[in-house]
């Protein structure tokens, strides 16, 4: 797989929900920067993300346009879905990625808190 495929396995596992393909795609060490926050390791980002589809069920990513760089891959998509409110999440989203012997290795995701602000209020619902 090149890195644009690598992209594009990485975000239709994270879609699934499926821990195992996220898994394979990220190298052990991997780290996850949103917004400049602490990083998130790869057990983290796994848990966080089952998290998300709790929350937001069709938890998705779409309208992506990605290209892959010498050391990794960019790729700006729409990150969302239908929110317990009724309303449809839709995220802009950019992700700057670094890829080593095919496999995930950090990854810099960056999209405006203000409009990601009914994703953190769904997250904190209790469950």
């Amino acid at each position: 797989m090149d890195n644009a495929q690598i992209a594009e396995a990485l975000f239709a596992a994270l879609a699934a929900n499926d821990a195992a393909a996220v898994r394979d795609l990220c190298a052990p060490d991997f780290q996850l920067v949103q917004n400049g926050a602490p990083p998130m390791n790869l057990e983290a980002l796994l848990k966080f993300n089952a998290v998300v589809h709790a929350a937001v069920p069709g938890w998705g990513y779409g309208d992506a346009v990605r290209a892959a760089t010498a050391t990794g891959f960019v790729e700006e998509h729409t990150a969302g879905g239908p929110m317990p409110d009724g309303h449809v999440l839709r995220l802009p989203v950019c992700v700057v990625a670094d890829v080593a012997v095919g496999r995930v290795t950090h990854v810099r995701e960056y999209f405006d808190s203000a409009i990601a602000a009914p994703l953190l209020v769904a997250l904190a619902r209790p469950r």
